[in-house]
């Protein structure tokens, strides 16, 4: 089931409206789905048991700190390029040793 779904006519994430949210927060605003990040990483981790892999999130794609905690919580690695970066999930709450750093040249 997606996170996103019509009700009514009216657009909800999980359970609440994004007209609500938008007059609480105004537009435009980011709107992101615990739920559906949650089910995409356990879904693609799940494929990968018994397997030497790490699945890493690629920082440099959004390094929201909310994002970061959702995927730190669940295990997951990140993919970082700058100490910007790292200092962003170390404050997420990422294992170090869950951390893969890819520098330039």
């Amino acid at each position: 089931m997606s996170a996103f779904q019509s009700r009514n006519g009216v657009l909800h994430v999980e359970s609440v409206s994004l007209a609500d949210i938008s007059s609480q927060f105004g537009t435009p605003c980011w709107v992101y789905s615990r739920q559906a990040l949650e089910t995409a990483l356990d879904e693609f981790q799940h494929e990968l048991v018994g397997l030497d892999a790490l699945v890493c999130y690629a920082v440099k794609a959004n390094s929201n700190l909310a994002v970061l905690d959702v995927l730190a919580r669940r295990g997951a690695g990140f993919d970082i390029v700058s100490a910007g970066e790292l200092k962003r999930v170390l404050a997420a709450g990422a294992d170090p040793q869950r951390i893969v750093f890819s520098g330039v040249g």
